[in-house]
């Protein structure tokens, strides 16, 4: 699949496709979105909120959920807020979402059958990892998006200017519905 993707890649840059993308770093709608990385939202997400390339930084993790205050997500809300002019946060899960229902154990069965070994698992066991509580999912998805929402919002180092709200989308339709 690389091959294909990288052979791909280079007809495209021979091509200019580029060029209809160009844009800077800095979001010209000073927009941040926080979503789901599901392959459902890859394209919809964009369309449905209107947005072009340039618009928005949109950072993709697993259920769209803030789930360490120093956590990478966190870390690129802070530098888009900081460093790039992001005056709106959005956070934005959506419906049927993977990660709702996921647990830890169920996880590491997966990671046995895909091969790694008991001695890596208990390794990082023995470091701190805690894969009921790393790798669970959530339960309530609009409690999910509220807790993610406070989270950023109470940061410590938050700047107090930067407006947050909490959404789901459908999956299907890409409807917007507000949580908070």
């Amino acid at each position: 699949m690389q091959d294909d993707i990288l052979a791909y890649n280079r007809s495209f840059v021979e091509r200019g496709e580029y060029e209809r993308y160009r844009t800077d770093k800095f979001p010209d709608k000073k927009l941040a979105i926080v979503s789901c990385m599901d392959t459902r939202l890859s394209e919809l997400l964009i369309a449905s909120l209107g947005l072009k390339n340039g618009d928005a930084k949109i950072i993709k993790v697993a259920g769209a959920e803030v789930a360490s205050p120093f956590g990478s997500v966190m870390r690129s809300i802070i530098i888009a807020v900081c460093e790039l002019g992001v005056e709106d946060v959005m956070v934005v899960a959506h419906t049927n979402c993977g990660a709702q229902h996921m647990n830890g154990a169920e996880m590491v069965e997966h990671m046995k059958r895909l091969g790694v070994s008991e001695a890596r698992i208990d390794f990082a066991r023995h470091c701190g990892v805690d894969f009921d509580r790393w790798l669970a999912g959530f339960g309530d998805t609009e409690e999910a998006v509220r807790k993610s929402v406070d989270t950023i919002a109470h940061h410590p180092v938050m700047p107090p200017h930067v407006r947050i709200g909490g959404y789901i989308m459908d999956s299907e339709t890409g409807e917007l519905n507000r949580v908070c």
